[in-house]
């Protein structure tokens, strides 16, 4: 039901740019199409006609749209009611050079940028039909000469609608922009805590270890582990534990340098890489997480205390891959866990509980 709404409303927001778009291009259509019947001392149905497809046809095919079950399919019906309606104006036009021309042209342009190749070659063929039909039933006349009183008439509708088509595209190009930058975000961050996910994270330290082959600095990939997150679930349930999640990327955040990486690992694991830095850096930076994750409450549970356990690797000539950094790391986590958690131990024999 909320994708089916959506998808209304994106439709009605269609509805309304090519309401806009097509009360200006007739508006200022009609101009030309006067130039000529002036000129011509065109009968006054012709006007007639002329004045209401203008001035009433634009918000005859606003309302036709809005009230439809599928608004869009309505506005595709009227941009071919549109193209036939043209043809008709073209040949009354007596094919007057410039305003017949730039009248299937800017029909045409519109066509394009709503509907691409396919809705262009449906509505031309509407527009030329409309066009034979009209000029066979008034005997065929055929004037292309275009005064320069033609001309003047036709500027506005020349200069001023391709322009307000290229301020829609821009606007839905922008737009898809930021919607495309969401989405990268998105595929970019953990759902929970906001912080880069795993995928991300396995990039930045590619990124890392390749900076480090290439000029030889220092760096260091640590693994971190919340202590006994599976007995916070089991004894204060998962939203809880979720709360810990979060406090503990947001330490990180805080106690970690611009350039230092922070992800989510997976479950309760996060992955930090630290460059310029070796594990002397490492311990420091891992002491001061700890410091403060040893200072954190919790309001709705005030008797839980949260730890961590972090494996860290330095960057060396063995380091041959991303695999080969993290399971190093993995393994300095695994004895850091095993002497008891609550410390840091890196890829040597260094220790700080």
């Amino acid at each position: 039901m909320r994708a089916v709404s959506a998808n209304h409303a994106r439709d009605l927001r269609f509805v309304r740019r090519v309401h806009l778009l097509r009360t200006l291009g007739l508006g200022l259509g009609v101009m030309c199409v006067a130039s000529v019947l002036r000129l011509h001392e065109a009968p006054l149905g012709w006007w007639i006609l002329l004045v209401a497809h203008g001035l009433a046809w634009p918000h005859a095919a606003w309302l036709l749209a809005l009230r439809s079950a599928d608004p869009r399919r309505a506005e595709f019906r009227n941009l071919m009611v549109d193209s036939a309606l043209g043809g008709v104006w073209i040949a009354v036009m007596q094919f007057s050079l410039l305003p017949s021309v730039l009248l299937a042209t800017m029909l045409s342009v519109d066509k394009v940028s709503v509907g691409g190749p396919s809705l262009l070659a449906r509505t031309s063929g509407l527009l030329v039909a409309g066009c034979v039909a009209t000029s066979v039933a008034l005997g065929v006349p055929i004037d292309i000469a275009t005064p320069m009183s033609v001309v003047v008439a036709c500027m506005p509708f020349l200069v001023a609608y391709p322009l307000a088509i290229s301020f829609v595209t821009y606007s839905l190009t922008r737009k898809l922009a930021q919607q495309n930058r969401g989405l990268d975000e998105l595929g970019r961050t953990d759902d929970l805590t906001r912080i880069a996910n795993r995928r991300q994270g396995f990039a930045s330290v590619q990124t890392e270890l390749a900076r480090h082959r290439r000029t030889g600095r220092p760096a260091v990939l640590a693994i971190l582990d919340v202590d006994c997150l599976k007995q916070i679930n089991d004894r204060y349930g998962h939203p809880t534990g979720d709360d810990v999640l979060c406090a503990v990327a947001d330490t990180l955040r805080r106690c970690c340098r611009a350039v230092d990486v922070v992800a989510r690992y997976g479950g309760d694991e996060f992955l930090l890489v630290f460059p310029e830095t070796d594990l002397r850096g490492a311990e420091v930076a891992a002491k001061r997480i700890r410091q403060q994750l040893d200072a954190l409450t919790f309001e709705n549970v005030p008797d839980l205390h949260c730890t961590v356990s972090l494996g860290a690797a330095e960057t060396n000539s063995e380091t041959a891959s991303v695999d080969a950094w993290i399971q190093r790391a993995d393994a300095a986590l695994y004895r850091a866990k095993g002497a008891g958690r609550d410390r840091f131990m890196g890829a040597v024999q260094l220790a700080i509980s």
